[in-house]
């Protein structure tokens, strides 16, 4: 009897090979680490700042030492406290509010049949993303400001008219229904993504048992898309305290910075408009190293709860 041995085990490529066979795929990839090189992990270096008397003619290098000196400003600053807590209060509507809208959108446009109406649909929704916050501003000012359509409506037929702009007791809800209008759409990219690779067997059999849309949606399409849900929301919770600048710098004026100030544009206000450069890195700092507690503790609950979070233990 002739025993056939198995084929040899093919040798894996020198990293060599592995180089000049992928060199396109790496120099593809080179702008983009150049980015994020000099504009994310380079601008790391500027949080020495916050522990300076940071003078810009005397740069880095002869700008005073002063310690947690403009930390200690901050935290006593009535006006960095304002800010925070209207950061955390636009997040929370935001995450509310905003964070569900691209799922639901996302399995609107999924269960779509016509293939052209799915794509004209998800083009108009796209829109809003590719449009600048001046001009989306600029929108629902001439629709909702003092002066726009809705109160030149009210006040043809004898009705009473509201300045929805420049109330400050509607600034916080009417952010985030910009948020929804402008974000909705593009927001739905990973979602779709997520819901194209679920398994069409499994709605199969489902439909098969007489599960109705519901019960696929509750039983199928959520747990199979979970794991995305998870990571999204992590993400999300690590921006919690950056929503923005340009949208509430543009509108804080209308409503006051009682309203309308956040950290972002309290950074700006305390570098830029008052030369306090160290106590605006000093806050910019404050609200990355809250950033990052919040991913690294939302990705334990997420890894007690049996979800693999952002990254692995």
């Amino acid at each position: 009897m002739t025993v056939t041995s198995p084929p040899p085990t093919p040798r894996p490529p020198s990293r060599r090979r592995r180089l000049r066979r992928d060199a396109l795929l790496l120099a593809l990839m080179l702008p983009g680490v150049a980015y994020f090189l000099v504009f994310h992990y380079g601008a790391l270096f500027g949080n020495v700042i916050a522990f300076q008397d940071y003078v810009p003619y005397l740069g880095v290098g002869d700008s005073a030492w002063v310690g947690f000196s403009n930390f200690a400003a901050m935290f006593g600053d009535p006006a960095f406290w304002n800010a925070t807590l209207n950061t955390i209060l636009i997040a929370a509507l935001q995450l509310v509010f905003y964070f569900p809208v691209p799922l639901a959108l996302a399995l609107l446009l999924h269960s779509l049949t016509g293939r052209f109406l799915q794509k004209f649909v998800q083009s108009v929704v796209y829109l809003p993303h590719f449009v600048s916050w001046v001009i989306v501003i600029a929108l629902f000012q001439q629709i909702l400001g003092g002066t726009g359509v809705l109160n030149g409506f009210l006040g043809d037929h004898g009705l009473h008219t509201v300045d929805i702009i420049g109330n400050p007791s509607l600034y916080k809800p009417l952010v985030v229904a910009q948020v929804i209008w402008k974000e909705s759409g593009f927001g739905t990219i990973i979602f779709l993504a997520a819901l194209s690779q679920v398994d069409e067997q499994q709605y199969e059999a489902a439909a098969l048992d007489g599960a109705g849309y519901a019960r696929r949606l509750w039983h199928v399409t959520l747990p199979a898309i979970r794991p995305v849900i998870v990571l999204l929301l992590i993400l999300r919770l690590g921006e919690f305290l950056s929503i923005g600048f340009e949208q509430f710098f543009l509108q804080r004026d209308a409503v006051g910075p009682e309203a309308g100030e956040v950290i972002d544009t309290f950074v700006y206000y305390s570098g830029f408009a008052n030369g306090n450069w160290g106590l605006a890195a000093a806050a910019g700092l404050f609200k990355g190293v809250v950033g990052l507690a919040l991913i690294w503790t939302a990705n334990r609950i997420a890894h007690r709860l049996g979800e693999q979070g952002v990254y692995t233990r």
